[in-house]
């Protein structure tokens, strides 16, 4: 009475709620891939994944083409063995972006289900750690913001109790980076974190320089200085300053994880729920990062990740980017600097129906 009778997928595009921009890209759209899990006992999941605004129909291609019909009669209580004959099915295509994409949301509909049998929520089903998690806010910090702006954020944040603010880096000159940040610094006094943030956009000699010019401020991380596949890079510019290093939205298996966190090469693991292939591999992730002794800071996703960074006792930070409240009917409760995990059974996200049909790509 557990065995998957219907697994369906589709598509919603999600406008993005303010202008968000970094030093390689700008979010456009949330292309949103949702994933419906039926059982033969009448309960059904609900999971999603994400795009920035490409790629999005590949992925739902994957998902009704290859994925989808792989899971049909699973039992749907053995996610691992689920979860890897989707992987097996599309090795060829796999570590990518789309089938990773692909496979969280399945994943994720089927965590949803364990939930809700089980009468729990998901961050006690994950693990249990702890009900709320420090937060930090990234929403006021992007890279398009002058410096007045970058200010009155970082205030305002910091008088809704926010223990932490991102700024994005990645000016044409390494001073107007540091001048940025000396801005914020002055603004919110020695007590409060900040965080920066290149979005792959320097060599690791240009990393390096930039570093030096943070660690003037006590940045609390530099996140994604460089290209994500280069680990080696990374190892280097590690070794040479005191602003630990965090990477891991753009990393798509354990595997590279295992390979930085071995070589030393960051200090914080960020991994994406959708982009790593779900909450399977996301928790792997965590508890990979636990035996090197490294916190766990996820990308995006507050929504779920609220419940990912309760479940584990190496979470530092939640990330406070709002991108959901226009397909859901309850937010993100944040109190005293803490994000709340969910309280009811099931992955805790309350989905506005109607907004999310009138959403739906044809």
């Amino acid at each position: 009475m557990t065995r998957v009778i219907k697994a369906e997928a589709y598509l919603v595009d999600i406008e993005v709620e303010t202008v968000r921009t970094d030093a390689t890209q700008a979010f456009l759209k949330q292309e949103t891939l949702f994933v419906e899990v039926t059982t033969d006992d009448g309960l059904t999941g609900t999971g999603y994944s994400y795009t920035i605004g490409t790629g999005g129909r590949a992925v739902l291609a994957m998902l009704r083409d290859h994925l989808l019909p792989s899971l049909i009669g699973h039992d749907s209580r053995e996610i691992e063995s689920a979860w890897r004959t989707m992987y097996n099915s599309t090795r060829a295509t796999m570590v990518g972006t789309i089938t990773a994409l692909g496979l969280a949301a399945v994943d994720l509909a089927l965590w949803d289900l364990r939930c809700l049998r089980a009468g729990e929520p998901l961050w006690r089903v994950a693990g249990g750690y702890r009900s709320a998690v420090p937060v930090y806010d990234t929403e006021h910090g992007w890279l398009q913001l002058d410096e007045g702006e970058l200010v009155a954020g970082a205030l305002n944040a910091r008088d809704q109790g926010f223990s932490g603010v991102k700024v994005k880096i990645g000016k044409p000159t390494p001073r107007e980076d540091a001048a940025r940040i000396r801005a914020v610094r002055e603004a919110v006094g020695p007590d409060m974190d900040i965080m920066v943030d290149a979005n792959q956009a320097f060599t690791p000699a240009e990393a390096v320089r930039r570093a030096a010019l943070l660690e003037p401020y006590d940045v609390g991380w530099f996140e994604e200085p460089l290209p994500a596949d280069d680990v080696a890079g990374h190892e280097r510019l590690t070794a040479s300053t005191t602003v630990p290093v965090a990477v891991g939205e753009s990393m798509y298996s354990l595997g590279h994880f295992r390979e930085y966190l071995q070589r030393g090469a960051v200090g914080i693991v960020q991994p994406d729920v959708s982009r790593i292939g779900g909450i399977t591999p996301w928790l792997k992730v965590a508890h990979l990062a636990e035996a090197f002794g490294a916190e766990v800071c996820p990308h995006f996703l507050m929504e779920i990740h609220v419940s990912l960074t309760a479940a584990v006792p190496n979470a530092r930070y939640v990330e406070y980017i709002p991108q959901l409240r226009a397909v859901t009917t309850r937010q993100l409760h944040v109190a005293d600097g803490l994000a709340h995990a969910p309280q009811e059974p099931g992955l805790g996200i309350a989905w506005n129906r109607d907004a999310i049909d009138d959403r739906r790509v044809a």
